[in-house]
């Protein structure tokens, strides 16, 4: 009754969560973005049996002019995740190839699987950036997508503006590049592409951002893709419909309304996850999380366990820990249960 290959297919594993612990594994906001939404979202709920606006046109307007385009530039969807999967279905069919680096967002393998192509992860460089000449060189006759993640997660290392303008130059220019920038807001690279600029550069290349993170909307799923019109299109085209629900528009319309202010908490994360960083040893990151290679793939389970048990919960990946960081009082409780196991 089910497709062999989704039969095969592993289930996403969102993190894990317990009840009065300190969450540190899914790279949310600690707190509601502001008061202010809470009675927005209620005015919202007067119209529960309308359906939501299919084109989202209030937020695609808004979205324009933060980003500086045209609206007919930018795809509207239940988070960049969706969107990801949706740029797959538009360049992919069976046995078509997607590129990404490895170890990265985890879903990048399962979006391409699931419409029947070739999942081609390319392994991350001893120091964990991306090896965006291997990605190039991994391109093939079949190749129709490529990933790139910057700043990348879980390693939350970044690419350069001129890294990234020989990767383009290297890719044949009907093979769409996605740079997905989820964790923009928090990325304080100075030399390192940003998407809105580099479209205009690239015809076949779009960019991907999302509102559940920086923005604190991670429960209403509501991410957006920008470039190309003809992708853009073609991206709506196998959108399921109605997808993007009236609250989680609004709610989204009014965060770039108040975006000072939403996003006055990056600041604090940007500097607890420095601290972090320094205190436990790991790398510089430009995400809203800090990461520790392992060598060992039973280690970090077995860290995040024994964090588990101090009321600290973080993500484990065979090739590493991941630890969200969100504001002092959680980056506090997580580095003194580090101390107190003598991590």
């Amino acid at each position: 009754m089910i497709r062999p290959d989704i039969a095969q297919l592993p289930l996403y594993l969102p993190g894990e969560d317990a009840p009065e612990a300190v969450k540190l594994s899914s790279n949310e906001l600690a707190r509601f973005p502001l008061p202010e939404l809470s009675t927005m979202i209620m005015g919202e709920l007067k119209n529960p049996h309308r359906y939501p606006d299919n084109d989202a046109v209030a937020l695609k307007k808004a979205l324009a002019q933060h980003l500086g385009l045209d609206v007919n530039q930018i795809a509207v969807g239940t988070g960049s995740s969706a969107l990801c999967q949706q740029l797959v279905q538009v360049t992919c069919t069976d046995g078509d190839e997607v590129i990404f680096p490895w170890r990265s967002f985890e879903a990048y393998p399962l979006f391409a699987r699931v419409h029947g192509a070739v999942d081609v992860a390319v392994p991350l460089q001893p120091d964990q950036s991306l090896d965006l000449d291997a990605m190039a060189n991994a391109v093939t006759d079949r190749t129709r997508l490529i990933f790139v993640c910057n700043p990348n997660n879980p390693s939350g290392t970044t690419i350069t503006q001129a890294q990234f303008a020989e990767f383009m130059g290297k890719v044949p220019k009907d093979i769409v590049v996605a740079l997905d920038e989820a964790y923009f807001e928090y990325n304080q690279a100075e030399d390192t592409p940003n998407a809105v600029e580099e479209i205009k550069n690239y015809e076949n290349l779009i960019g991907l951002r999302t509102f559940s993170k920086a923005w604190g909307l991670a429960g209403l799923r509501v991410g957006y893709a920008f470039g190309n019109p003809r992708i853009i299109e073609a991206i709506y085209k196998v959108a399921p419909v109605f997808s993007v629900s009236t609250i989680a528009q609004a709610a989204a319309k009014f965060c770039l309304e108040h975006k000072a202010e939403i996003l006055s908490a990056t600041a604090e994360t940007i500097q607890q996850r420095d601290r972090a960083a320094v205190a436990v040893g790991a790398q510089p990151s430009q995400g809203n999380f800090i990461w520790l290679p392992m060598d060992d793939p039973s280690r970090a389970k077995k860290i995040a366990n024994a964090m588990a048990e101090e009321g600290i919960i973080l993500r484990p990946f065979p090739e590493g820990l991941r630890i969200s960081i969100t504001n002092e009082e959680e980056t506090t409780a997580f580095l003194e249960a580090w101390k107190r196991l003598s991590l």
